[in-house]
């Protein structure tokens, strides 16, 4: 069993500073670096990390070699990547003293995803494998069809959430990963508990996930006409940067999916990598290896 992830690549230009930009303003930052980074990359990175044999598809474009570089070294296939004109695509990430940060995406290379490039990823693949996605590259809607018509376990990590989802048939989703707020905008709820019986009802094969910042995780599984539900708590931490928290949790939730571990194992192992990876700077080289959370 394989994972494909259809996702984003992208440089991430980090500036520490003492508070977020507020309208109007100038601010001096403490330091800049470049990072890489992408919610797709960050993802692969983590699932190949904690154990998966992972394949990436997407768009590499101008200037963006060391993201396909840093793939390799993790031992992801790349041989699904094409190479486009466009410029690549990037982020501009403010990281205040706390270690949160806001985040300014460019799509650039990530938004060249064509049809023809979707149906040659595709017949590579075999039901049965899975498929991580993100919001952060074109063509959501007909990956999402094309996979589902395949017979693959499909993930969907809705972020950044905007309209376009709206043309996504969740139906054909099997698991949805969202953080709080994503799961506020979809639902129309603040209540996690509210937010999954909203999508219950309205997708009653669909598992859920989701993330609580320091306040931990809850899933909620589908088996027949029972709901598995677990809640995980959140390692305590001194967090410097918590850029890829989520895609560090994604990577290692749906890695333990995959390989039959139990839920609460899932979530688990998953919260451990992903309080390790807020106590680093950056995105991609914040990831721990599996040695390390275990």
């Amino acid at each position: 069993m394989r994972v494909l992830n259809f996702g984003s690549l992208n440089l991430d230009y980090v500036y520490q500073v003492d508070h977020f930009v507020r309208p109007g303003e100038t601010l001096s930052s403490t330091s800049r670096a470049v990072k890489l980074g992408g919610k797709g990359l960050n993802q692969s990175i983590a699932l190949a990390r904690a154990g998966a044999n992972v394949s990436h598809a997407g768009c590499i474009g101008a200037g963006g070699e060391a993201l396909k570089a840093q793939l390799e070294r993790d031992g992801v296939d790349v041989s699904m990547l094409l190479s486009v004109d466009e410029m690549q695509g990037h982020t501009v990430i403010q990281v205040n003293r706390d270690g949160e940060n806001c985040i300014l995406l460019y799509g650039g290379s990530n938004q060249c995803v064509t049809e023809k490039q979707i149906a040659d990823t595709f017949a590579r693949c075999a039901a049965g494998d899975w498929l991580v996605l993100q919001n952060e590259v074109n063509n959501l809607p007909a990956i999402v069809d094309a996979a589902y018509a395949k017979g693959m376990v499909i993930a969907l990590n809705p972020s950044p959430y905007d309209a376009r989802l709206e043309a996504v048939d969740f139906g054909k989703l099997s698991w949805l990963l969202v953080n709080e707020v994503e799961a506020g905008q979809i639902s129309g709820s603040d209540d996690p508990a509210a937010a999954w019986t909203w999508l219950h009802g309205r997708y009653p094969r669909l598992n859920v996930l989701i993330t609580l910042g320091s306040a931990g995780s809850a899933a909620y599984r589908v088996d027949g006409g029972a709901v598995e539900t677990v809640t995980q708590e959140a390692f305590r931490v001194k967090a410097v940067d918590t850029t890829a928290a989520g895609d560090t949790f994604t990577g290692y939730f749906i890695a333990g999916l995959m390989a039959g571990m139990p839920l609460k194992e899932c979530m688990r192992r998953a919260s451990k990598a992903s309080s390790l990876s807020v106590t680093r700077l950056g995105a991609a080289d914040s990831i721990p290896a599996l040695s390390e959370v275990e």
